[in-house]
This record gives C-alpha cells, structure tokens and sequence, in this order.
C-alpha cells in the first residue's frame, strides 16, 4: 500500500496514517472476527488433478483502498464478523489493548461498518488527501523554553538532558514553583 500510495504522489504524512489505520483495522480482524471462507479450486481442472487440500474453502481476511474524486482515501478492511459490532472502547491505562478504533476515530475523517455480503464485514476509514488530519505536531513549539532543547531554565541553568543529548530536558523540582 505505502508504495502505491507514494506512487500516486499522496504526501507521506497521509500515507503514514494510512498504514497505521491499515494495521489497526487487520489487528482488529485478527482478534476479534471471523476469517471469509472461499473456495480456490479451479473449476476447469479434472477431477483427477485436484488434490483434496486444494478443494477445500481457505480463510482470509481482505485489505483495500481506494482514492475517490473528493480527494478521500478510504482504506478497508473485509472479515466473516464476529460476536458484536466493532465500536470504540475507553481501556485502562494499564490495559494492553483496546485502542485501535481510537486511533482510527483520531487519524480518520469519517469510519463505519457495513455488511458487504452475507457474512462478510467491513470495517472502512476515509482519511483525507488534502492534509487536514496529517499534520505532525511538533511538540517542542509548544513546551515553555525551559523545556526545550538547548533552552535554559528560570535559573539559568541548562536545560538539556543530564548526558548533554539534544531532545526534551526536564527542569529541577525546585524550577517548577
């Protein structure tokens, strides 16, 4: 998808996130769905030449995107279903997981679900092409200078991380007063 998307001149902020909902969306129908049951037989091939494995259904789960001319990705992901309908959760902290349709609900436009065929699900996401959910936030504008890289504090004292590297520098207790 990454290659194909750059290929077609899609900014790779948006092609960042177009991956990470694509994870999210294949993680989730990992765990929690059903696989599709389809047959891969060739129809043509004699009876003789058939062996019994390749008869037999096989499950997949299927992947797919598409860009639209109102300047949308949409990326998609198609399972057999499972128990309850995918909705958002709010896990714990400590929990380890339960934050994938959190992240698509952030990085995503719009997202939804809908019954494709019988028995086959879709879970979609529509992000848009024009940037409007792919910006980077760079952290370090917003931090007061004490916290910054290379800044210094209210004391004056250096504000870079004790070993000298460049990045975020927390301040002493006695500077937060």
């Amino acid at each position: 998808m990454r290659e194909e998307l750059l290929a077609s001149g899609v900014q790779d902020t948006v092609v960042d996130d177009a991956v990470l909902v694509l994870s999210e969306l294949l993680s989730n129908a990992c765990r929690h769905a059903r696989p599709i049951y389809e047959d891969r037989s060739p129809e043509s091939a004699p009876d003789a030449a058939r062996e019994p494995s390749r008869n037999a259904p096989y499950a997949c789960v299927r992947a797919s995107w598409r860009i639209d001319g109102q300047g949308r990705l949409t990326v998609a992901v198609t399972d057999g279903g499972g128990p309850t309908r995918p909705v958002p959760a709010t896990p714990s902290v400590t929990a380890r997981g339960g934050r994938g349709l959190a992240i698509i609900r952030s990085l995503a436009k719009d997202w939804g679900v809908r019954d494709t065929a019988p028995g086959e699900v879709t879970v979609w996401a529509a992000l848009s092409l024009q940037g409007a959910f792919a910006t980077r936030v760079d952290l370090t504008t917003d931090l007061p200078l004490s916290l910054r890289k290379n800044g210094t504090n209210r004391n004056g004292h250096n504000a870079l991380r004790p070993n000298g590297t460049p990045g975020l520098a927390f301040p002493d207790f006695d500077d937060l007063t």
